[in-house]
């Protein structure tokens, strides 16, 4: 037994299954309930679809359109939806334990441009040879960090050590 084909989008004319229907007119004046094929005959004569604009009403509300131009309109409603969607990213930001402040002060400008165009920020600090015993040295300059950016962000995960990597995430507020 094959499957039916499920439809995209609003049933139109003799698509709909409800015995009655509340009708709205071409120019949206309400025709209150009447049975379907009634409703048909309305529409046929208006040269338009019935199309059901609510299904799930009791009974399901119907109106007289011009269903391709209908279905043309949700289609721009969704693609500007889909426009108006902000991705967030991940933006990461590498630095040393052993940092200089020139370096230190471009990746925290780095963080805040980030930051600001609603990105979250990964700050990743590298362990190198034998850094590894200087972990607080390490956690004093993540906390410099938020610190340096407190207006901004949120500590979304507070800095870990992971193997030879100690990491924090932030997001902005």
């Amino acid at each position: 037994m094959q499957a039916m084909p499920t439809r995209e989008g609003p049933r139109a004319n003799e698509d709909i299954t409800a015995r009655e229907v509340r009708l709205i007119l071409e120019n949206g004046e309400t025709a209150g309930v009447v049975s379907l094929t009634e409703a048909l005959k309305k529409a046929d004569e208006a040269g338009l679809d019935l199309v059901e604009i609510s299904p799930n009403a009791e009974p399901p509300v119907c109106k007289i359109l011009d269903y391709g131009k209908y279905k043309y309109e949700i289609q721009k409603k969704k693609a500007e939806a889909r426009k108006k969607q902000k991705v967030v990213e991940i933006k990461e930001i590498k630095i040393s334990p052993s940092i200089d402040t020139h370096d230190y002060d471009v990746k925290l400008k780095n963080a805040r441009r980030f930051l600001e165009d609603g990105n979250k920020v990964k700050v990743s600090l590298r362990f190198k040879g034998r850094e590894i015993a200087y972990h607080k040295m390490a956690e004093e300059l993540m906390e410099r960090i938020c610190l340096d950016l407190e207006t901004l962000v949120k500590i979304e995960q507070k800095p870990k050590i992971e193997g030879k990597q100690m990491m924090m995430l932030l997001t902005p507020k």
